[in-house]
């Protein structure tokens, strides 16, 4: 068996997550399917770096699984060039190699890296509405840039973690946030790196950036939100087609992205 690890790019829109169901289409399901006809009919598992949700979409997203060795051994560089010509459109391998097989996609990692992408036109532009979230609201960038300083360093993120989540440790480090405008495409973008984030930890937050840029919170409200360790004190969730798992970090994030040290 030879481990690969691969980086890849998704449009999540039509699909139902990463993670493979029962008669739904997930990117899981879909390399899968695609690696049992390489190897005729036998199945090979992938693991995923993180778990998708439906509508989610990734530009870093990273996979390994173990191919078996048949005729001859695939190198990295051609399992590239063999997946993406079995691949859907909405579906495109970036780099390949060939890893240790200590290595292991979810529990090597050091960090993630999410972007969330918010649309600000009056109305939902149909070019847009699959890939960004939609807020036609009065938003002030300098109160969301302000506010997303107290998300920096370790937390209980229990207020930002929604029903459904299995992880009972809610405690979670984020190093780096940065609210910025792309005011060309009319769009606010929001960045997270941390070394881990709990089910929907993202779109919360995204969502309680929004109320303070709104001024319908206060400016640092998230300080109390964070205390409190009560899902109910933010109740906003921003839709999954704005999130992006922008990149994995299987070494240590780099200090440039350490803003949380910063801080102290």
């Amino acid at each position: 068996m030879v481990r690969y690890k691969m980086t890849m790019e998704y449009d999540g829109h039509l699909f139902h997550g990463f993670q493979i169901q029962p008669h739904q289409r997930t990117v899981q399901g879909v390399i899968e399917q695609a690696l049992e006809k390489m190897t005729k009919g036998k199945r090979v598992i992938v693991h995923g770096s993180g778990r998708t949700d439906a509508g989610v979409h990734a530009l870093g997203q990273v996979i390994h699984f173990d191919y078996p060795i048949q005729k001859s051994f695939i190198p990295a560089d051609k399992m590239i060039l063999a997946l993406n010509s079995m691949m859907p459109t909405d579906i495109i391998f970036k780099e390949a190699e060939i890893v240790d097989e200590n290595f292991h996609v979810q529990y090597s990692t050091k960090g993630k890296w999410y972007r969330y992408i918010v649309s600000l036109d009056h109305f939902v532009d149909p070019f847009k509405r699959f890939y960004t979230g939609h807020y036609p609201y009065k938003l002030d960038l300098h109160l969301m840039q302000e506010a997303a300083q107290d998300l920096l360093g370790e937390h209980d993120f229990t207020s930002f973690a929604a029903s459904g989540g299995q992880i009972i440790d809610k405690v979670r480090t984020i190093y780096y946030v940065k609210v910025w405008e792309k005011p060309e495409e009319h769009e606010i973008v929001f960045d997270f790196i941390g070394n881990g984030f709990l089910y929907n930890m993202v779109r919360i937050m995204v969502g309680a950036l929004l109320e303070i840029g709104n001024e319908r919170r206060p400016v640092h409200d998230l300080r109390r939100v964070i205390s409190a360790k009560d899902r109910q004190e933010v109740r906003n969730t921003a839709p999954a087609s704005g999130l992006y798992l922008y990149h994995v970090f299987y070494e240590e994030v780099p200090e440039k992205y350490r803003l949380d040290k910063k801080k102290d």
